[in-house]
């Protein structure tokens, strides 16, 4: 199978040597997403909540480009840089996913991109186009 390259202007353009997600038959992968504003490709704000709001958003538009949304999303991995802050994600991530939620894991980090207090990514289903 060949891969294609996702990209869309609704997300931040890529910051470093990778694209901002690779499809493989059915399979999406979604690279690391941090709270960019893709217009401005500055942060949306300091506010954590705001912060995790933006990633969601900008992993959607990723999706939505391979085809999918985020509930064809099958594994998430969240990167904190404080783990405390994870009971807010939980309570956003429930804004942006339907039950059967996916696969999930979330680890402190000492550093993110550009300063970021969250960066996530994951994995995607899509149905076949065949």
């Amino acid at each position: 199978m060949s891969k294609v390259i996702i990209r869309t202007d609704a997300a931040p353009a890529a910051i470093g040597t990778y694209s901002q997600a690779v499809k493989i038959g059915t399979t999406v992968y979604l690279s690391g997403q941090i709270p960019l504003v893709p217009d401005t490709m500055q942060f949306v704000s300091d506010d954590f909540a705001e912060q995790t709001h933006q990633v969601f958003k900008n992993l959607a538009a990723v999706c939505e480009a391979a085809g999918g949304s985020l509930n064809d999303m099958v594994k998430v991995h969240i990167f904190l840089i404080d783990l405390s802050q994870f009971a807010v994600v939980n309570q956003i991530m429930s804004q942006y996913f339907a039950e059967p939620y996916p696969a999930r894991a979330a680890v402190q980090v000492s550093a993110l991109p550009r300063g970021a207090q969250i960066e996530i990514d994951g994995v995607m289903e899509v149905p076949s186009t065949h």
